[in-house]
């Protein structure tokens, strides 16, 4: 066939070729596209995700222990900085490519300083002596100068303190200290004279150089009672070689810090490797440590990716089956309006490879152009796309669908297409062998799960078999009760439902219904995942914070309940009280029990349950936990499952309280017997296994040791964080006073975590853009290619309907009962393919969430995907959507095709 002649043939059947070279398009588009989109939100959260990392966990620090050297050392701190390029030199490549800055320091152990200026109720001052890399950089002198060189008399060490520190301890400019070594009489063994010569404020406290141990922005407080405030003096390189040549023992550190910005998904599992690997490429020159925590957040960002990307493939499976399914449709409507056109040809003499030749030629023209156009449209977007060889073959199996279907069409007999069809013989074997493949695929996929790091093809592939084999029952099941309907409709008056039913029950044909179950199926899985998962991360919240907000901290006044009840906002409050770590007695004396440590947790658990119950937190609080007891007794407790086993076996807390355990809490003995076992608790902490839960018994007055709460649970909407930790910061300041400087508790400072905090947390992980652009597409797209779908599956019976209808217009049918009779006839399949579906949907998370990898995306919880109101309502808005287009459709293409020149011109026109 000539080419001006396939193109006039392409414009004459214009709308054919439109519609298939619009889903070439989608198809190369999709194909080119995602992987770019993905590649994109993958790297953006990528480096979100490690950008908001503690430092502890972006640092690579190689440090020494202190050492005291011969004292004929010279420029010690020198001679280590050159190392700070070696170490990193000696990295994997795909280390040393992630690095952005990096830091060295030179430090003294600490020694206490002495001088005329520091006040006796100062208290006691340890300080270290820190020489090293980028500290003048990001400070700015607020008076003095530098450090330089020791200088005379007696070779006074130079320094300079943080504008903090130096107005904490009351010292200025010009000031002279000694610093001592002492033993533990407080016997002088080494000293050396300091003075300080500048004080300076950091350009930017959330600067990296800040990020070492202790600070040098603000003195440390004590760790003990009688223990020294803790500070950093920073000096010149000089400084601390004379320290060195004192015999001051002197530690080094080399810190590298990973840039997030220099991180590739790609490269990820190249870059833990290489970090596994940082021990045995490290320098031997020097006796050194490393320490890291990189490899735990590149870890956990690797499996949440590497199940968002096998949810990818499952959502883009499903959409590239619709599609190819919709394109086959397509091809073939086209061949099927154009059926006698080919037997025009086979009866004038053509030949098989005639037909062929004349459909190559018209697809030629048109769709090798669409896939070029999708994959040009795909790459405009940013990112790395996958490659153009799958283009080419989409491309090449949609040029070869048109003429294919071409010669099915011109082989096949003519007659009543809805009579007629393949052997019921070949399509029971084609439907038994589907269902087969499908069954084993799942068996299989369940029996061997996932396989890790690929697309796996057996994965991506069961969810389609098993979208096509239910829709293949469901055309089996459906037409049976509507035979009976038609029956019972027989005996009424009117013939709308007669008629409507009857057609409904054999009209069906399988492709359309098909692809429909298959696109609405995606967007069912989509929806019923992406539920599941918030569930999960609601779930995960709501165990680390069963309440809104939970306050955990050393030990506070009992009263500071009271002022957080008092607070705006707060509806309950419920004290607790956590030991992590307690070995139980085995009577009241202290007598040993074999029994290792577990933690301990107190708390009153009427109070808890109301927190709960305020808050909306589905956490139940079993009975023992809400008794009422004096300690006198033994209390029930919630013990874990291997704390149980180990009591039993030790003979201890029996049920009866007999012979109960003892725990000491707080300085008191506390009967235990175990009331009930239980696998977690909400307040026993993430991951411990080891735990008892108490009630929190009511001592009397004259205890010798008052219970203090460590912890508080609060319910409440809008309440002010902060202030919950200002009387928080109070309550454990009043309990735990301490004398000296004003720097803050000796313990460490009352963390405050919000419930929704938490919650925000696991849903801002990195891969979490890469989960909402998967399901935005799975939903959205399978919503409209279902759509599409039924506009096919009505456009494939528009002209068997249009002489039916032509006919009953002539006998009578009015405008209204056409509509009725459109309405009986279409609403079937649109129910049955929809609710297909959707069923076929929100089954598959059951199937494959055990392979999926989902707690990745919940912070470990499981995911249990289950049937949402959400989701039904949506699958009802989509059948009545759908049922309306496919209405729509049909009318539109009845005032098209003109029903009385349907019925004259006949069957096959």
């Amino acid at each position: 066939m000539s080419l001006p002649g396939a193109a006039r043939r392409v414009r004459a059947y214009g709308g054919q070729f439109l519609l298939l070279a619009v889903l070439t398009l989608v198809t190369a588009l999709l194909i080119t596209g995602v992987p770019r989109v993905a590649d994109r939100l993958t790297g953006q959260g990528l480096t979100e995700y490690v950008a908001g990392q503690p430092v502890a966990r972006r640092d690579l620090t190689y440090s020494t222990a202190p050492t005291a050297f011969p004292p004929s050392t010279r420029a010690a701190v020198t001679g280590h900085a050159a190392e700070l390029a070696g170490i990193e030199e000696a990295m994997p490549a795909e280390v040393r490519d992630t690095i952005g800055e990096r830091w060295y320091v030179a430090q003294s152990v600490p020694g206490r300083l002495r001088g005329p200026t520091l006040a006796p109720e100062k208290g006691l001052i340890d300080v270290h002596l820190r020489a090293g890399t980028g500290i003048k950089e990001a400070a700015t002198l607020v008076d003095g100068r530098w450090p330089e060189r020791p200088v005379a008399p007696a070779r006074t060490v130079e320094v300079t303190l943080a504008e903090t520190i130096a107005g904490t301890l009351g010292v200025k400019t010009g000031d002279r200290f000694v610093l001592l070594i002492l033993d533990p009489d407080d016997n002088v063994l080494k000293s050396l004279p300091v003075q300080l010569v500048g004080v300076w404020r950091p350009n930017d406290p959330a600067d990296g150089v800040w990020d070492t141990l202790p600070s040098m922005l603000k003195l440390s407080p004590p760790e003990g009672d009688g223990d020294p405030f803790v500070g950093v003096a920073y000096t010149a390189d000089g400084g601390v070689d004379e320290a060195v040549a004192t015999g001051w023992p002197v530690s080094f550190g080399w810190r590298y810090r990973i840039a997030p910005d220099r991180l590739e998904p790609g490269r990820l599992d190249a870059l833990i490797a290489g970090v596994d690997g940082l021990d045995r490429a490290r320098p031997t020159r020097i006796e050194m440590a490393l320490s890291q925590g990189v490899d735990i957040p590149l870890r956990r960002f690797a499996d949440s990716l590497a199940a968002a990307r096998t949810l990818l493939a499952v959502i883009a499976a499903g959409l590239l089956a619709t599609l190819a399914g919709l394109t086959l449709l397509a091809a073939r409507l086209a061949a099927r309006r154009r059926r006698a056109e080919f037997h025009l040809i086979r009866a004038r003499g053509g030949s098989t490879g005639a037909v062929l030749r004349r459909g190559l030629a018209e697809s030629l023209l048109v769709l090798p152009a669409a896939a070029g156009i999708g994959w040009l449209l795909g790459g405009l977007l940013p990112g790395t796309g996958a490659s153009w060889r799958w283009v080419v073959i989409a491309g090449l199996l949609a040029t070869l669908l048109p003429p294919l279907a071409a010669l099915a069409a011109g082989r096949r007999a003519g007659g009543r297409s809805d009579l007629g069809g393949r052997s019921p013989a070949v399509r029971l074997t084609v439907e038994v062998a589907v269902l087969g493949l499908a069954v084993l695929g799942a068996f299989l996929l369940r029996r061997r799960g996932l396989t890790a790091g690929s697309v796996d093809p057996l994965l991506v592939s069961v969810p389609v078999l098993l979208a096509i084999a239910a829709a293949l029952l469901a055309l089996r099941a459906y037409p049976w009760p509507l035979r009976l309907v038609s029956r019972v409709a027989a005996r009424a008056r009117g013939s709308v439902a007669f008629l409507g039913t009857a057609r409904a029950g054999r009209a069906a044909s399988t492709g359309p219904l098909v692809v429909v179950v298959l696109a609405v199926a995606t967007a069912a899985f989509c929806g019923v995942v992406a539920t599941g998962i918030e569930t999960g991360r609601d779930t995960a919240a709501a165990q680390a914070v069963p309440g809104d907000l939970l306050v955990r901290g050393e030990r506070f006044m009992p009263d500071t309940a009271d002022e957080l009840a008092g607070l705006p906002g707060v509806r309950a409050v419920a004290p607790l009280l956590t030991v992590p770590a307690e070995r139980p007695y085995a009577d009241r004396a202290g007598r040993p029990a074999p029994v290792t440590e577990m933690r301990v947790v107190l708390v009153d658990g009427e109070r808890f349950a109301e927190v709960a119950r305020q808050a909306g937190v589905p956490v139940t609080v079993p009975d023992p936990v809400r008794a009422r007891t004096d300690g006198s007794t033994p209390l029930p407790a919630l013990v874990s499952p291997a704390v149980a086993e180990e009591l039993a076996d030790a003979g201890l807390a029996d049920s009866r309280g007999e012979r109960p355990a003892w725990l000491d809490v707080q300085g008191n003995r506390l009967p235990v017997r175990t009331a009930a076992t239980v696998d977690d608790f909400a307040l026993a902490g993430e991951g411990v296994r080891r735990f008892v839960v108490l009630p929190w018994p009511a001592l009397p007055a004259d205890a010798p040791h008052q219970l203090a709460p460590t912890g508080f649970v609060l319910a409440g909407s809008g309440v002010d964080a902060a202030e919950v930790d200002r009387i928080a910061r109070d309550g454990q300041r009043r309990y735990l006073r301490i004398g000296g400087v004003d720097a803050g508790d000796k313990a460490r400072a009352p963390e405050v975590t919000t419930r929704a905090a938490v919650r925000a947390d696991l849903g801002g992980t990195g891969v979490n853009g890469l989960l909402v652009f998967g399901f935005v597409l799975g939903a959205g797209g399978g919503a409209a290619l279902g759509l599409l779908g039924l506009a096919l599956a009505v456009l494939a019976g528009a002209r068997s309907r249009g002489q039916v209808l032509s006919r009953l217009r002539t006998m009578g049918l009015s405008r209204r009962q056409w509509r009725g009779l459109l309405m009986v006839e279409l609403t079937p399949l649109v129910l049955v393919s929809v609710l297909t579906g959707a069923v076929v949907g929100a089954l598959l998370p059951l199937l494959l969430t055990p392979v999926l990898g989902l707690p990745a995306f919940t912070g470990g919880v499981d995911v249990r995907p289950g049937f949402e109101p959400g989701l039904v309502a949506g699958v009802t808005v989509l059948a009545m959507l759908a049922l309306g287009f496919a209405i729509t459709v049909e009318a539109v293409n009845n005032r098209r095709l003109r029903l009385g020149e349907v019925l004259r011109l006949g069957e096959e026109s």
